[in-house]
């Protein structure tokens, strides 16, 4: 390598982010497979394991593949997200995987009468299965006019002469909507009488022969509703993301769970209970209503509380069920159980879920917990690029999983133990258990959801105090299948608080106007000090649902619950003070400003454990890891977010100083970072207060709130000395340099290179002049060494060539997890570790007994197309910029 290059390697290093490989998390020493194929060398498995690389669709123009199932014969029937139905003839483990031998088929439907001339007679499927001897089908299409004349819904495809080829498909169910919150999936059940179908949240819930959560979903949130900013979901109601049950042809119809957003797949467990792998809402980071990606436990009649907007509750909530782990942020495409693979029985118990934006295969353990369980992630196999999509267990005891979507490059790969000779018995399950005993509970009160009798309302209510919150809800869920006039009475004749409460819960669920006040008596009676927490919280709810749904109880019962209530206010607990606060609210109490104004001043957020560190996400994919980086680099206060959304409609008890306090708090929020609807949330509730204040006063207020940083309809802000016009392109080397040096003018603008050098990210690392970044090289003389050409392929092309004076460390520790950043420094004892490039000061120290070995990537940790966003002038400036070296005095500024 000559010098100039070496030092062009390291020119723009530690910028923004890394698509770079990660390892497994196992309690295992991770490995790299040796391999010619240079996409296998960059997978990271767990020791013992082997991968091979099957097939490339996209080298054979076959679309990117999404969705697979295999069929009776044993061979993977797959579809590109866009296109066509494959068939592919799988060798067997140890044989020749040369994709050029492998045999793949085109599926063609050929239905005897069919006419239609459409391209594709059935495909664009997000989900696939092979039961019954048939191929269902779960197409994810409204029918373009050149490509499908059936579109969305469960199709069910047969050969009926045997010849193994399709020749009759029937619509089991029409389902209405499509894209990538459209619908997905579907299983067959553990005793192989019925099929689950699950959709995102913009798939319209059909009309259901039975619902086992009761069809009484509303949106029961009293914080006041401000819309995404940019328009996602506005027009959406509950309940959201859902899954069905039905049999082999469709004749009957059930919801089974709903409340979710957009999870892509389900999976029964060895125990027979279902589970998924539930997206964020990437956009609301920073938020206090963010819910990162989450791995649910859905279990019969679910509510998993997801609603569009700011609405989404918290998982403390009772009337919805909690995750039993958080994930981080990432993009769920895939879950399945591990019980029929060949692996160590570790790996059989529990579940694999795929994560594309990051490549990350996750295993799952199951820890038992009560009716329920809780989940602990490790990686199991991870890669850059590796955009997983759907997987299966296939009949050899392999895990074969796709990558690919959004016409991306896609491939086939088969993951394997050893010689895959371990046996795949059936997995013991301990029936006397606690664990199990808990879950027969709650399986018994869940068959109530499929019919009631006699006995429904002695059997069930006795549960609604139950220790178990998985017990407590499936009795509630039990007793609101019931007619409410069977039990409103003895609801409101409740004496035990913990049955109180989720007995009026239901009422608010099921009940009308008419026991509103009998309601409030009922819980106004309740000892609100002899309440641990989790009770207080129940409590509070069954309040906000109760005046949710009910309305205005009026001026009287205003004043018994501020009575009630207000001495509460505040509290110790994050999730009560947003309670009380909106419940105070909402009953008009005076002293709802100036306690939230003292309490805001004082408030330290909660922090939502999740398996992911988000930091550690922040280098794995250059396109999401920005975000992440942004929002923890300027963390927004979310406490404060919330309790200030609460007082945006409150009109009563301000005073001048409390209202300078108030509208100074959205400046600051202004200042902070979050996801892509972050600062239109913002400005949302800002002009929500600022529609109570006087008239004269307006103005002011508007001015100290931040006006004046905003841009694009207040959905952004304007970046420091303004931000790049554009339009912007994909700017290939060649171009670059010829834009550059065919400049004729001789003269740039100076600040605005030196605003261009701000708005491409490249001050966040390095500096010219003693300004900006320090974790990559100081630019001043860059102009003095190098040439047009070095300096645009450095910036373009950042991963031609790497050095390891600036690269990324990778410390794998003895659990088998991964940390990954900018090794700052080191002692005897620990390392110290530099992962968000926006914000190098903050230090992770990772402990030297911990760390099994250190390596070094072997990609740059700068991001490609950091100067996408300019036009040519823009870059021509910033050019300018650079090879003056900051200096507003080179002649290229001056008039000639």
């Amino acid at each position: 390598m000559n010098k100039k290059n070496n030092f062009f390697v390291r020119l723009f290093p530690a910028v923004f982010g890394l698509i770079f490989l990660v390892t497994t998390g196992c309690n295992q020493t991770e490995s790299h497979q040796e391999s010619s194929d240079p996409k296998l060398a960059k997978l990271k498995i767990p020791e013992g394991f082997h991968a091979e690389r099957l097939y490339n669709p996209s080298d054979n123009n076959e679309g990117s593949w999404v969705a697979m199932t295999f069929d009776d014969k044993g061979r993977i029937i797959a579809c590109d997200q866009y296109g066509y139905l494959y068939r592919i003839t799988v060798p067997a483990i140890g044989a020749d995987t040369n994709t050029n031998k492998m045999k793949v088929d085109r599926l063609e439907i050929n239905v005897p009468g069919d006419t239609s001339h459409a391209r594709i007679k059935m495909g664009l499927a997000h989900g696939l299965l092979w039961a019954y001897n048939s191929l269902y089908v779960v197409v994810n299409d409204e029918g373009q006019k050149d490509s499908v004349t059936r579109p969305s819904g469960l199709y069910r495809l047969q050969d009926t002469n045997g010849d193994d080829e399709f020749d009759k498909i029937t619509m089991m169910k029409r389902l209405y909507g499509n894209g990538e919150h459209g619908p997905h999936s579907i299983i067959l059940s553990p005793d192989k009488k019925s099929l689950y179908v699950i959709a995102g949240n913009f798939t319209d819930l059909p009309e259901m022969d039975n619902y086992y959560l009761p069809k009484t979903w509303k949106n029961d949130n009293l914080l006041p509703l401000l819309l995404d900013p940019n328009g996602f979901g506005n027009d959406r109601q509950p309940p959201g993301g859902w899954i069905a049950k039905t049999d082999s042809v469709g004749s009957r119809w059930e919801l089974f769970s709903s409340g979710f957003r957009n999870p892509f797949d389900i999976a029964f467990n060895e125990d027979g209970e279902l589970f998924t792998y539930d997206s964020d809402m990437e956009w609301d980071m920073g938020l206090p209503w963010y819910r990162p990606t989450r791995i649910c436990h859905v279990t019969s009649g679910s509510e998993f509380g997801y609603r569009e907007n700011n609405g989404k509750w918290s998982p403390a909530y009772p009337d919805n069920v909690p995750a039993i782990l958080n994930i981080g942020p990432g993009s769920p495409t895939n879950v399945m159980s591990g019980m029929n693979t060949r692996f160590p029985e570790k790996y059989r118990r529990g579940l694999f879920a795929f994560d594309w934006s990051y490549g990350i295969i996750y295993h799952i353990a199951l820890e038992p917990e009560g009716s329920t369980y809780k989940g602990k992630a490790e990686e199991f196999i991870s890669g850059s690029p590796l955009p997983l999509t759907d997987g299966e267990i296939g009949p050899d005891g392999a895990l074969y999983f796709l990558t690919g979507g959004r016409r991306i490059n896609s491939d086939v790969y088969r993951v394997y133990y050893g010689k895959n000779d371990l046996k795949t018995e059936p997995l013991k399950v301990d029936e006397s258990s606690d664990a199990a005993k808990a879950r027969e509970i709650r399986r018994k009160l869940e068959a109530f959801q499929e019919k009631t009798d006699a006995s429904t309302l002695d059997v069930a209510w006795p549960y609604l105090n139950n220790s178990d919150r998985g017990i407590r809800y499936a009795a509630r869920i039990a007793v609101e299948h019931l007619p409410v006039q069977q039990w409103q009475a003895k609801a409101l004749a409740e004496k035990d608080p913990v049955a109180l409460t989720q007995a009026m819960v239901a009422l608010a669920r099921t009940g009308d106007k008419s026991a509103e006040t009998q309601m409030l008596d009922a819980m106004l009676a309740i000892d609100y000090a002899r309440l641990n927490t989790s009770q207080q919280i129940d409590l509070l709810r069954a309040f906000e649902l109760t005046l949710s749904r009910m309305g205005d109880p009026g001026a009287a019962y205003k004043e018994k619950v501020v009575a009630y209530l207000g001495p509460k206010y505040p509290a110790t607990d994050n999730i009560l003070n947003q309670q009380l606060c909106k419940v105070l609210a909402n009953v008009d109490d005076p002293q709802i400003v100036p306690k939230t104004m003292a309490l805001i001043a004082n408030s330290v957020d909660d922090t939502t454990a999740t398996a992911t560190a988000s930091s550690d996400l922040i280098l794995r994919n250059p396109q999401y890891g920005m975000d992440v980086a942004n929002m923890l680099a300027k963390r927004p206060p979310a406490q404060q977010i919330y309790l200030a959304t609460v007082l945006s409609k409150v009109k009563n008890g301000w005073t001048p100083e409390l209202w300078e306090k108030y509208f100074t708090l959205f400046y600051g929020f202004f200042e902070k970072k979050g996801g892509n609807s972050y600062i239109g949330y913002i400005d949302e509730a800002r002009k929500n207060g600022l529609a109570n204040v006087p008239k004269n006063e307006l103005a002011h207020f508007n001015t100290i709130s931040g006006d004046s940083l905003l841009a694009n309809n207040g959905r952004s802000v304007v970046p420091p000395g303004g931000g790049p016009k554009g339009p912007g392109r994909r700017w290939k080397l060649d171009e670059a340099v010829e834009i550059v040096q065919s400049d004729s003018t001789g003269v740039r603008d100076f600040n605005r290179g030196k605003t261009m050098f701000a708005a491409s990210l490249c001050g966040a690392c390095h500096s010219i002049r003693g300004t900006g970044g320090s974790i990559g090289p100081d630019l001043t003389q860059l102009g003095t060494r190098f040439s047009n050409k070095d300096i645009l392929e450095a910036i373009i092309d950042p991963n031609k060539e790497v050095s390891d004076q600036y690269a990324a460390t990778n410390l794998i520790l003895k659990d088998g997890s991964t940390i990954l950043g900018r090794l700052v420094r080191q002692d005897d004892n620990n390392y110290y570790i530099s992962q968000n490039p926006f914000a190098p000061q903050q230090i992770r120290e990772v402990p030297k007994k911990d760390v099994l070995r250190t390596q070094l990537s072997n990609q740059s940790v700068m991001l490609p197309g950091l100067i996408n966003n300019l036009n040519p002038d823009e870059l021509k400036d910033l050019m300018a910029y650079l090879k003056s070296g900051g200096d507003e005095n080179n002649p290229v500024f001056k008039k000639k």
